[in-house]
Order: C-alpha cells, then structure tokens, then sequence
C-alpha cells in the first residue's frame, strides 16, 4: 500500500525531531524546483509536483534512517544543500518524494595545514571554507559563481567546476575522500589519500553523481597556499571567436597554467567589460596567482604567445581586475535578477557544453545563428569559454528572451528548453559533452543516452547496483521511463 504524504511525515517523525520536518505548502513550493524552472518561483506560479517535507538532517546516522526508511516504503530522495542546483536536479520527480537537507551538517572538522586538506560536513557552505582558509594564508582553489551561497555536498555532487580550474582543477581534481550514505542506508567512507592504485578510482562514483545514487555527508578536500600579492591580470581584444580560441590553444598546449583563461564574444563580453565598444572584437582574459615566480613566469609566457598573435591589442588588466572580482553571486545579485524578470519579462538563462579544440569551434559557428533563426523573443546570444585544457575547452552559451504571451510557469518548456535542444543537438553533432559542469540534472536526462553511447550500459548498471529501488533523486541522470 502507497504512503499518503502525511504517512511519510509520520513516519518521519519516528526517526527525527518533528521540528526539523518541514511540511507547510509554502516550503514546499519552493522545495518543488530549483533554477532550472526558477520563474516558477520568481513569479509564484508554481505547479510542480510538490515533496511530502523538507528534512533537516543533523548527522550522518540520520541519513542513514531516512534513506533506510525511504528505500523501504518507496519514498524518492532529492539530496540538497546549498539549493543553487540549475538543471532540475532538485525537483521531487513524482508525487511521493521527501528533501533531505544538509544544509544543518555544516561542522568545518578540520584544516589540515600540514597534510593540506580540509574535511567537512556536506552542508558547509563554500564561502565559509575558504575564508576559515584564508585566516591561515590557504585557499581551496575552488571558486564557482555560486561561492557564497553553495554548500560543499553539492558541489561535489555535481562534479562542480570554478573560475580558476585551469590553475587548480575542478572539484573532482580537489576531493580526496569523503563519506557517504546509499539507498538502504548503508554508509561508506572512501579513505583520504593522495593517490592510490587499488583499483579503479570509486571517488568517482560519488563525485558528480548528483544525489541519483547516493547522499555525500562528509568531504575532504586539498589546500592549497593563498598568495593574492602574487596575482597577474592579463587582458587583449582580438577580430573574431577563431582567432581567440587559438589563443586559447596555444597557451593549453604551452603548459602554461593561468588560474583564469576566458574568451567573451561581443555580446557576451558586453554584460562583463566596459572596454567593448567594436562589435567585431572578442576580449581574451587570464589571471595568474600561486608562487611570485611561477606566476609571473606564466604572465610572461603568455605575452610571449600573444605576441605571436599580432591581431590582438592589449586591454588594461585593471579592468580585468575589476570584473573578476565581481564575478560571484550572493543572495543579493539572485534577488536583483529575480526583480529585473518580474518587471521585464525578459529571462536571461545559460547553457554549458565541451568539445575538442576543432569541435567547439564548429559548435560555436552552428548554435549562434541557430538560435537567432529559429527562436521567438530573443533579446541576446553569445558565448564564452571559461575552462580549457590542453585537448579543447568549453563554451558557456548566454542568452536573454522575452517571455512575449508566455505564461512564467511554462517558461521551461516552451521557451529555454528549444534552445537547449539546438545547443544539445550541435554538440552532440560535432562530437562534444552536452553538459561541461552544471550537471545533468533532470533537464538533459532525456539526451543521457546520446550523450554515453555504447558506454551507457555502464552509467545504467551502476544506478541499479546502487539504487535498485529506485528511490534516490528519480529522473536526474537517468530519465523516468
């Protein structure tokens, strides 16, 4: 027999402390989605299924009950902790589900300065880790958009990439244990080592697996030393997005490591620099940080391969400055970004792919002019690369649309996904990842096949070796049937 919502709660109440199961509607609305369909929120129009509660977990052994207790009465689970989730990876996915927030587990347990590593609770939010850091001249490298509001567990679980990834790596590249607990509630902790060769690495089961097949309690993470004095800022306008894009290359494959190495097209850089006054230039930027030598080894490195590249002009790094130290986003920029749609009707959303060096040039050239053509009330497109490596790059696709006679709360189907289908559809033409580091979530489920390939079976068998009820985050990932 199915659980009512209210049997779920009372059964929760079994487990837990009654006041941390949250269940009063207007919670919930706000549990039932995440950015992925935020103008249900903005505008109050929501019509998502709705979770039987929000639970506040306060330990490990708490998690554990209730995803015993889930699996058992086949209750889904959506993981959460910071909530800045963007591809509808926290929306319940059916009509019996329950949210186990972690954002209560949120105990810096230590800072290892010596062995350089941090381990903390899931619900830690980012920004408090680095400034614990900072007080003792370290920095966890890590610096996505979302720092001041993210919480360690999910950044882990959606294999989360910051702004200085090219110096540092991304989150896959930092985790050097963690703690976590599987549908059933059998808890597992993968011990904290620099390397090991004892078979196939299974931090990355966990990392990046986006609550589908288990919830992250505990991380450890590497340090790094904090060097601000150090930093290099580097900036130059170029004629066109190819011409960057070699630019781009060709300090990857120098193996330079800039902390930052971006190219904005013109309408993309317009919304970030003050300098872009051309339509025809696109603006390459890094920053270099770490070791004083190191770092203006690599500023000079880079000159010497911007050298060989006569088209491009040298930008003022003040200005480069200035907007990277800008670049995150507090609750007060979220708030300001919800009050601008309600009053203009005019949404600005992001898509985010990869590919390799020939690839993404080509991606680039196809999903512009596509989007422009086929695509009702759009305002602005453009792109950016914002995280390369020595064998290709990304492209971050941002674009602004009126919602015109649109109601907000059917704002996902009928105006952001057609174009996240032009954008999925020429990546996965030209051979390239339909998801670089928001994460699967629910919204590029239905393309996970595409995406995988003859390796699909493999993402398949671990979801029902580890989740073979089916309970954990239903539809992320892994599309409902």
């Amino acid at each position: 027999m199915s659980l009512t919502h209210q049997d779920v709660v009372e059964h929760l109440r079994r487990i837990i402390d009654a006041d941390r199961i949250i269940d009063d509607e207007a919670t919930l609305k706000l549990a039932s989605v995440d950015h992925y369909r935020k103008l249900q929120t903005i505008f109050d129009t929501h019509t998502m299924q709705l979770p039987a509660a929000v639970v506040m977990a306060n330990s490990t052994d708490e998690v554990s009950k209730i995803l015993a207790f889930a699996d058992a009465n086949d209750v889904n689970v959506v993981a959460r902790t910071g909530g800045t989730a963007t591809e509808g990876g926290l929306e319940s996915g059916t009509d019996r589900s329950i949210v186990v927030d972690g954002s209560l587990m949120n105990e810096i347990i230590s800072i290892d300065a010596y062995n350089m590593q941090a381990t903390v609770q899931c619900g830690v939010p980012l920004q408090l880790l680095e400034d614990a850091c900072r007080e003792q001249g370290l920095t966890t490298g890590h610096s996505p958009q979302s720092k001041p509001i993210a919480s360690m567990g999910g950044l882990v679980a959606t294999r989360s990439r910051g702004q200085l990834s090219t110096l540092y790596g991304g989150i896959e590249d930092m985790v050097v244990g963690c703690e976590v607990v599987f549908a059933g509630g059998a808890v597992s902790r993968i011990k904290n080592n620099p390397r090991r060769a004892a078979g196939p690495d299974i931090r990355h089961i966990v990392i990046g697996n986006e609550g589908a097949l288990c919830y992250i309690t505990e991380v450890t993470v590497k340090l790094f030393p904090f060097m601000p004095e150090n930093n290099h800022y580097l900036g130059w306008t170029t004629k066109e997005m190819s011409k960057g894009f070699d630019v781009l290359r060709d300090v990857m494959v120098a193996g330079l490591k800039p902390a930052v190495a971006r190219l904005y097209d013109y309408e993309d850089g317009q919304l970030q620099f003050s300098h872009m006054a051309n339509p025809d230039e696109v603006t390459i930027i890094f920053t270099t940080e770490g070791n004083a030598g190191v770092a203006r080894a690599t500023a000079d490195g880079i000159r010497e391969i911007i050298a060989r590249h006569p088209d491009c002009k040298p930008i003022d790094g003040d200005l480069v400055d200035t907007w990277f130290n800008d670049l995150v986003w507090g609750p007060e920029k979220v708030i300001a970004e919800s009050n601008r749609i309600r009053e203009s009707r005019n949404v600005n959303r992001t898509t985010e792919v990869s590919a390799d060096w020939t690839s993404i040039q080509k991606i680039y050239a196809a999903v512009i002019p596509r989007i422009r053509a086929e695509i009702a009330g759009i305002t602005m497109v453009g792109g950016h690369s914002s995280h390369s490596y020595i064998n290709g790059t990304n492209l971050y696709f941002n674009y602004f649309f009126d919602l015109g006679d649109t109601a907000p709360e059917n704002e996902t189907e009928e105006c952001y996904l057609p174009i996240i289908s032009i954008i999925v559809d020429e990546t996965l033409r030209y051979g390239g990842s339909i998801v670089h580091h928001h994460g699967m979530g629910k919204a590029r489920a239905p393309w996970v096949k595409d995406e995988y390939g003859t390796s699909y079976p493999m993402l398949e068998k671990l979801k029902q070796v580890y989740d073979p009820n089916g309970v954990m985050n239903m539809g992320t990932i892994i599309p409902n049937k």
